[in-house]
């Protein structure tokens, strides 16, 4: 069975993004070499989770009133409303509302500020 091992996230600008992420998330980034490509480190190696990269998009950002139409990463957050209001605070605007997944915890969406969909995720066996 294949599972994830990367994700990238595309940027207009990179360091509006990376600022984004990293007040966000707390995740690091790195420059790899003299190219337009920031490794993006989420979490300690021993915890569950995968690691990254940010990019230079190549061509416009994701419109306004789009259905989805690539794969969408899901942050697990410890305060899902928290979560929302930085990322409203940092540039990013609410694109699914707060919903329950039963049994699993909360989920909604948001577009960071380059219009990059992203999901967070507080986890609760009681929500419903």
């Amino acid at each position: 069975m294949s599972r994830v091992i990367h994700f990238e996230i595309h940027a207009s600008h990179p360091q509006p993004l990376i600022d984004y992420y990293s007040a966000l998330f707390g995740w690091k980034f790195k420059q790899w070499g003299e190219v337009p490509y920031w490794v993006v480190e989420t979490g300690a190696a021993d915890q569950p989770g995968i690691d990254g990269g940010l990019v230079l998009r190549r061509g416009a950002p994701p419109g306004d009133s789009l259905p989805v139409s690539s794969f969408v990463c899901t942050v697990q957050v410890a305060d899902l409303d928290d979560s929302l209001a930085r990322s409203a605070t940092l540039g990013g605007t609410l694109a699914l509302p707060r919903m329950p997944i039963p049994g699993v915890g909360w989920l909604a969406y948001v577009k960071d500020p380059d219009g990059n969909l992203l999901g967070m995720m507080q986890p609760d066996t009681k929500a419903a």
